[in-house]
């Protein structure tokens, strides 16, 4: 992976670290206070989202993705991918999903190296939880881990290893990664080498948030949306979805924070919670948020015969801008991309397409907004995407589209 950033210096920052961040546990540990420090702000190290990924379901015991809790002793090696770097980084760990208490017996983080389930070398260590190496996270509950002084690098991978030793029920994930992960038998969650970690997965297990401290990025960018914005069909292992390409133009400015769930909806459930239910937690809780982006509402839309108006979804757009507003996020909308030629694209429903982006266009319900469905279209017949942005059910873009709608987000409106 290509490391553009040079590391903070580690050292002049460690008493800063345990000023600031000691303590943290089950997700609402209170910050220490200590003497001011009288620093410009800039040179204030925060916490800030470098990667997170939505809880979309609970994968059966039975299952093969569902070894970590539902088959006893194996262990978890989650890979993802940060948008901005850090000098500490702490993990958000889930059950929401589960029915029985996640026992987390091993936990670690380290840099990977290469495109396997190794780590560089010195980088593993080792995650606590309160000072502990054992934690038990509650059906439906999550943890935030201690602190791991680490140099986080931008526009690198990560690797989060988790050893679960008894069945604990079934595991919360998010099972559209576009992302190899890995699975082994035993407490590996220590191991270095990551030659045992032989079975593939295209999940992520477990985990939902990675933060890192810093005194660089100024913020965090959210984007939440349905299984566009979480990039379904961009090739896997590539980082090519539309708020990667994004992640990548702002340099490690600002963290970018996926949380597209596939098969999303914004008024009601379909896979998982809508997006009007999960955007506080989603969203609104993310460390260091300025701004979201929300990508919704084709697949309310596409739910003919029972499919809710175009005055309906945007007033379910104005709430999300106005939920945002009164936390003091920037709020960015997005039209809905053309849909044309894809089965459920009815005309009525497209027709309905058509009217909701007409409202983004207009004003009224977010600070600005991003055209995707004039970047993507096809010039010569707009309600279909154009063929080299078509992933082949003109519905989903390709790696082509993808890079198209990351360059289409005009940065001066973040």
């Amino acid at each position: 992976m290509n490391k553009r950033q040079g590391y903070v210096n580690l050292a002049a920052l460690m008493a800063t670290i345990a000023l600031i961040c000691g303590g943290i546990y089950l997700g609402v540990g209170a910050v220490k206070k200590g003497p001011e420090v009288r620093t410009p702000p800039s040179a204030t190290p925060v916490w800030i989202g470098t990667w997170s990924a939505s809880p979309v379901s609970a994968a059966p015991v039975t299952s093969a993705v569902g070894g970590p809790s539902g088959r006893a002793g194996r262990s978890v090696r989650n890979v993802v991918h940060t948008s901005i770097g850090g000098t500490a980084a702490r993990v958000t760990f889930s059950n929401l999903y589960g029915t029985q208490p996640l026992l987390i017996t091993g936990a670690s983080l380290a840099v990977r190296a290469g495109d396997g389930a190794a780590a560089v070398a010195g980088t593993l260590r080792r995650i606590t939880f309160g000072g502990a190496r054992e934690a038990t996270v509650g059906p439906g509950g999550q943890i935030v881990s201690d602190p791991v002084v680490l140099r986080i690098p931008y526009d690198g991978d990560l690797l989060i290893s988790v050893h679960t030793p008894a069945p604990g029920g079934p595991v919360t994930t998010h099972p559209h990664a576009v992302q190899t992960s890995y699975l082994a038998d035993g407490d590996l969650a220590q191991d270095e080498s990551g030659d045992a970690f032989t079975t593939r997965i295209r999940s992520w297990h477990h985990i939902t948030a990675v933060d890192v401290l810093t005194a660089q990025a100024r913020g965090a960018i959210a984007a939440v949306g349905d299984s566009i914005t979480d990039g379904v069909t961009a090739t896997p292992d590539h980082d090519n979805r539309w708020p990667d390409v994004l992640a990548d133009r702002l340099g490690g400015r600002y963290g970018v924070l996926n949380q597209g769930i596939s098969g999303n909806r914004l008024l009601e459930y379909g896979r998982g919670p809508s997006t009007l239910e999960r955007f506080d937690r989603d969203v609104l809780a993310r460390p260091g948020g300025r701004t979201v982006i929300v990508a919704i509402g084709i697949n309310d839309v596409l739910r003919a015969p029972h499919a809710p108006t175009a005055v309906d979804v945007t007033a379910g757009l104005t709430e999300l801008a106005d939920r945002a507003h009164a936390r003091g996020w920037r709020v960015i909308g997005s039209t809905l991309a053309p849909c044309g030629g894809h089965p459920r694209c009815t005309p009525a429903a497209d027709a309905e397409r058509l009217k909701i982006n007409t409202a983004i266009r207009t004003g009224g319900v977010f600070d600005a907004f991003v055209d995707f469905d004039r970047a993507l279209r096809d010039p010569y017949a707009p309600r279909r995407l154009r063929p080299m942005y078509d992933s082949g059910d003109h519905l989903h873009p390709s790696d082509a589209g993808y890079a198209r709608m990351g360059r289409a987000v005009d940065l001066s409106t973040l």
